[in-house]
């Protein structure tokens, strides 16, 4: 679900000419800058800067006899579901500002439901691991499920395609609507699944916080590594942001190419990254972490320089698309498993060391920067279209490759001032 507002947010609200979508909100600018659509995808966050830590307290000094995580999880899922689908059910079809309005309302809602969930959620990754190792396996599989989102979430169109042929649906708004219903219903029934196959209290050995709020969070930003790693995280997110939202633009727009692809080229480099998983496991325990991260950063920012220029190169438009996905491949594989596996292991040594369990607080900060970066690099791109975002006048969309390139570049920059320790090799006796 998350993924689909990422993505289909802007196309939907402010599709390109070429798209058969008719545009919902008005081109207006706040104070000569800010575009309406960019000021819309912050207000969901605002709310989040203070509930992210508030559920994540609550989470750390729950006492619930099912466990301090899964009973905040059941009771999200279905305000999550429905708010995700009525974020893209506008009240007036055409453009108008009540449809602003609405659409601030239901993303803040959305974003709070999803909070609930994912907080808790994260939470777990520590509290149900023992070793590095496991903490890195783990967050492998969590990867999977994710990418799997991001697949199902680029393939809105291509199901709205579907949704036309097969039920006679002439509206291609009413299409992508439905479909988005549709994927929201069965986002739910698979987010039921960690609550009733996880017994939280026969597998998770923690002790609920008894810090207050405020105190914890100061504490849990006295942590040196965390705070690279949370600059990082946040630059990571919002380049991310851009490219999720400029997806269909640039694969439209930049190369001519019809948007069905988009769902095609994600899965391909979703499919891609999934078999250098096993090499990622591999080196992170040879050589440790932070290599593989500063690489992956440095590969990105060369990817989205690569944007700035398509259409431009004397190549196909497929072979610079192909170009562009099979390069992000690695950097989307060890960016999505190693940051939550590090995280992990920030909070459980601040355990080791204060005796306080605040893996929820380490984690909601974490998403806190990570919903604030995905929200600014939707706000961001949504205003450079105002520079250009049809063919033959596309220059705004460009912009945002620059844009991402300085963004990788800065986290390459903090990145490089983590700590890690170095993993220990086992010496063989002869």
């Amino acid at each position: 679900m998350t993924n689909i507002i990422i993505v289909m947010l802007p196309y939907f609200y402010l599709p390109p000419s070429s798209s058969g979508l008719m545009p919902f909100v008005p081109q207006l600018l706040l104070f000569g800058v800010l575009n309406i659509m960019s000021v819309i995808a912050a207000s969901g966050r605002l709310v989040d800067a203070v509930y992210d830590p508030f559920i994540a307290s609550q989470s750390d000094k729950s006492t619930n006899k099912k466990g301090r995580r899964i009973p905040f999880m059941k009771w999200a899922i279905l305000p999550a579901v429905i708010f995700c689908g009525l974020t893209f059910c506008p009240l007036v079809r055409g453009e108008s500002l009540h449809n602003a309005y609405w659409l601030s309302f239901t993303l803040i809602c959305f974003f709070m439901g999803a909070t609930t969930y994912i907080i808790p959620y994260n939470a777990l990754l520590p509290e149900l691991t023992d070793t590095a190792a496991e903490k890195v396996k783990l967050s492998s599989f969590q990867q999977v499920g994710f990418v799997i989102g991001i697949i199902i979430g680029a393939l809105v169109n291509n199901f709205a395609d579907l949704v036309q042929r097969f039920f006679d649906i002439s509206n291609r708004d009413s299409a992508v609507q439905y479909t988005i219903w549709g994927l929201c219903v069965f986002a739910g029934l698979i987010m039921l699944v960690p609550v009733f196959s996880i017994d939280e209290k026969k597998y998770s050995e923690s002790k609920p916080s008894h810090l207050p709020i405020l105190p914890a969070i100061r504490k849990t930003f006295s942590q040196r590594n965390f705070k690279y790693y949370l600059i990082s995280d946040f630059s990571f997110y919002m380049a991310l942001s851009i490219i999720s939202s400029g997806l269909l633009f640039f694969i439209t727009v930049l190369l001519h190419l019809p948007e069905s692809m988009g769902g095609l080229l994600m899965g391909i480099m979703v499919l891609v990254s999934l078999v250098f998983y096993p090499l990622i496991n591999y080196i992170s325990k040879r050589k440790g972490k932070k290599p593989i991260v500063l690489f992956s950063f440095a590969l990105l920012s060369l990817i989205f320089a690569m944007i700035f220029f398509l259409g431009k190169f004397p190549v196909s438009p497929k072979i610079q698309v192909y170009t562009l996905v099979l390069g992000a491949s690695f950097p989307l594989a060890s960016l999505g498993i190693l940051p939550n596996a590090i995280l992990a292991e920030i909070a459980e040594k601040d355990a080791a060391e204060t005796g306080e369990n605040r893996e929820g607080m380490f984690f909601a900060v974490k998403y806190l920067s990570v919903k604030l970066g995905q929200t600014l690099g939707i706000a961001l791109f949504a205003f450079l279209t105002v520079y250009g975002k049809d063919p033959g006048n596309d220059y705004g969309l460009r912009l945002n490759g620059i844009c991402g390139f300085v963004l990788c570049f800065i986290a390459f920059l903090f990145f490089t001032r983590f700590r890690e320790k170095k993993p220990r090799l086992k010496k063989v006796h002869s």
